[in-house]
């Protein structure tokens, strides 16, 4: 589908597109169609990242790429690929996560635009605070089979985009799927991919072994490359399908177990740098787990059966008997005979249950109930084609209002599967004015601290200017980094080890954010350091009794930062971190979002309790320059 313009533009506006920059972030199934349809509607400067390699099941709709491009990245083909519509073009590519620190601030007051066409609620998350601190209008987009939506979001005219808790996420990267799972849900998706690998049809999105090609693996994108090109090569090994394998084994449940839970696991450990800032995965073995389940009970609490959780061993029993069951099942369908899941299915349900939870505790989870596992393993969301190219038309029409300075016209407008009661596939609404509880897009969200990161230690930034100077009471902060490490804990010896360090001793630098969770009391002012801005003169005494401590450890339930709005929330603050000179390796710009207080806040992504994210056990090497000065500021 291609969303044509009716006319010619005025000159005014096709010269404003001609001259002003954008950042398209994501080039997948709506960043391809995206960017077609910017260069052949006149935008000429156009820089797109995205840190995706092409991979083979991405050809079916991702028509910039071509077989040949497969492992390469999708940004810089994307760039080859558009500027065939425009040779005259100016596109800049990169092939990074945007997430990455060097994107700061600075970077988005760059563009008079953003536009998302992004896969991932956390990298949405990011590019929406970014947009926030930079001021600059952001184009967010999203679709879910036949199913999607386009708004504009505008600081302090409209909502932001954590402004309202959102669904569940119901398609996630590959690349988390198989190699860094971090919510129960990544593990729940990965085990009905097995089901169908196993039993089902067989499906090239739906891999389950490791993902030699994970781009975070391999930064250098000549060494993606590399790796894609060496994994279409046989050489000396025949590769087989993961059920032509199942089958040569009997669907021997002790062989699938050791293979899917320890091999592929320890195969994984020797991907080292995706777990320099993760809780590495821990391999199970069957003979260990078997003699584990022996001696120890199977259930791990009381109620209902659904609602119990089992042991390890509970699930690894589970795990065979599933496997037995299905096994018998395609015996009397017959050869080539396929099984279809559901959720009302007991065997496969059992199935899905006992991989997911075996999954989930190999990754430092908790482990969920069959119910609990019921209820979030809804049908998988395919990707369709003509969906991503109705919301990337509707992106530029509202990205023309925007740069037309006509932003009163500018719409939320939804994709429905099928025709309101007007025969309307397409129904817009007026923009939302932003959520006045929202942590994220508050009316005064920055207060600066001007400090040196070199010499700034981790006790002073929580004991002088977190709890002192803003009357913060146990604070939590953990970085934003990607992966909710934590810098400060509010439970004892947790993170003492980190008090002594200095704050570039973490790798905080300018565009870092912390997340903070507080209460507040009356402390006296430091000296020890210039507060720029409007700093509270009293902190309010706390008003809201200190709530349970989680006490997990490592990546848990969610990986995402929660987004609760409860109506006992305390005041919420930012840290932002600037300097004086320009952006460098040396200088930080940090900024902490306080959510409500404390721990146990309710997720609004996944309705679960958002829980101890990993510490930090490494820190990069302190960068020279010691007299450098930052800005901390508080938002």
């Amino acid at each position: 589908i291609m969303v044509q313009l009716v006319g010619p533009l005025r000159k005014e506006l096709a010269d404003s597109l001609s001259s002003c920059r954008v950042l398209v972030v994501g080039a997948g199934g709506i960043g391809c169609e995206l960017l077609k349809n910017l260069v052949l509607t006149g935008f000429k400067n156009i820089e797109v990242i995205d840190l995706d390699t092409i991979d083979v099941s991405n050809l079916n709709r991702q028509f910039l790429f071509q077989k040949n491009h497969v492992g390469k990245s999708k940004a810089q083909v994307a760039k080859e690929s558009v500027l065939r519509f425009c040779p005259s073009a100016n596109i800049t590519a990169y092939h990074d996560s945007v997430m990455n620190p060097d994107y700061n601030v600075e970077f988005f007051r760059n563009f008079q635009l953003v536009m998302n066409a992004l896969d991932n609620r956390a990298a949405r998350n990011h590019v929406n605070r970014m947009c926030l601190a930079a001021d600059i209008p952001l184009i967010e987009s999203g679709t879910a089979g036949y199913l999607g939506q386009v708004t504009v979001i505008k600081k302090g005219m409209t909502e932001c985009y954590e402004c309202q808790p959102k669904p569940t996420q119901k398609t996630f990267p590959g690349c988390t799927i198989r190699n860094t799972p971090s919510e129960p849900i990544h593990c729940i998706v990965w085990a009905k991919y097995l089901f169908n690998q196993l039993f089902g049809e067989e499906d090239a999105d739906q891999e389950v072994s490791p993902d030699t090609a994970d781009p975070e693996a391999a930064w250098n994108p000549e060494e993606t490359a590399a790796r894609a090109s060496a994994s279409d090569q046989d050489g000396d090994i025949k590769r087989v399908s993961t059920k032509d394998w199942a089958r040569s084994t009997g669907y021997d449940p002790v062989k699938l177990f050791n293979k899917l839970f320890k091999d592929d696991i320890m195969y994984l450990l020797t991907m080292d740098k995706l777990w320099k800032k993760r809780k590495a995965p821990v391999p199970l073995d069957w003979a260990e787990v078997h003699q584990l389940g022996r001696s120890q009970d199977d259930m791990c609490g009381a109620g209902l059966k659904d609602q119990q959780v089992l042991s390890v061993g509970g699930y690894s029993q589970l795990f065979q008997r599933s496997v037995e069951t299905l096994r018998a099942q395609l015996k009397e369908k017959g050869d080539s005979a396929e099984l279809v899941w559901d959720k009302d299915d007991p065997p496969a349900m059992d199935f899905v249950t006992a991989a997911a939870n075996l999954r989930m505790h190999i990754f430092s989870m908790n482990m969920k109930s069959r119910f609990d596992v019921k209820s979030m393993a809804g049908n998988i969301i395919p990707a369709i084609a003509t969906t991503n190219a109705v919301i990337a038309g509707l992106i530029v029409l509202e990205a023309l209002k925007i740069l037309n300075s006509d932003f009163q016209q500018c719409r939320t407008i939804f994709l429905n599967k099928q025709p309101n009661p007007r025969k309307k596939l397409l129904v817009p609404c007026a923009l939302d004015r932003p959520n006045p509880n929202c942590y994220v897009c508050a009316s005064k969200p920055e207060v600066t601290v001007k400090l040196c990161v070199h010499k700034t230690i981790v006790q002073t930034l929580q004991d002088k200017i977190l709890k002192e100077k803003f009357g913060m009471v146990a604070p939590d902060v953990q970085i934003e980094d990607g992966k909710g490490t934590i810098l400060i804990s509010s439970e004892e010896g947790e993170t003492e080890a980190n008090n002594g360090k200095f704050l570039s001793d973490f790798g905080i630098r300018n565009g870092s954010r912390l997340q903070v969770c507080v209460c507040l009391e009356e402390l006296p002012r430091d000296v020890e350091f210039e507060v720029v801005g409007d700093a509270p003169e009293k902190a309010p005494p706390p008003s809201v009794p200190e709530e349970e401590k989680s006490i997990t450890n490592g990546n848990k339930d969610s990986a995402q930062p929660s987004t609760s709005t409860k109506a006992e929330a305390e005041d919420d603050d930012i840290l932002i971190v600037d300097s004086d000179e320009e952006p460098s390796s040396s200088t930080t710009d940090v900024s902490m979002e306080t959510g409500s207080l404390k721990r146990k806040l309710q997720d609004a992504e996944t309705g679960e309790t958002a829980s101890k994210r990993k510490r930090l056990d490494q820190q990069p090497a302190a960068e020279d320059d010691d007299d450098d000065d930052d800005i901390i500021a508080l938002d």
